[in-house]
């Protein structure tokens, strides 16, 4: 059992940058492939960025390639996601996923098992 705890998130200009954190509890962190989605009011939620277990592999949504960047500290079981030049249709929440039985990055909402609360991102024009 894994749970997952999101911060970071607020409300910020346009072209401004937050740093998203997310806190995992539970031994086998390092071994978990790691995910961040965002679901805007009335949307599905979506796809942003993945990481492998390794850290070896990262894969990011066209739509933030080049702005933001996904990491991880398996000595501290957290992951990051770093969004530079930030703009209004990056609104939404933001969460956080893990999953036992991804090899590399998954961009898929089943390949993950278990999934944080969330954290609000606003960004104003």
């Amino acid at each position: 059992q894994v749970q997952l705890v999101e911060s970071g998130g607020g409300l910020v200009q346009a072209g401004g940058s937050l740093r998203l954190s997310c806190a995992a509890s539970g031994r086998t962190f390092s071994s978990y492939g790691m995910g961040w989605f965002r679901q805007a009011p009335g949307k599905e939620r979506e796809f942003v960025a993945a990481i492998s277990w390794t850290a070896s592999s990262t894969y990011y949504a066209d739509s933030v390639k080049g702005r933001f960047t996904i990491s991880r500290d398996n000595a501290k079981n957290t992951v990051y996601l770093q969004m530079n030049s930030l703009k209004p249709e990056d609104t939404a929440v933001y969460y956080c996923a893990a999953g036992s039985r991804l090899r590399s990055v998954g961009v898929r909402r089943y390949e993950y098992e278990y999934w944080g609360q969330g954290t609000q991102v606003t960004v104003s024009s």
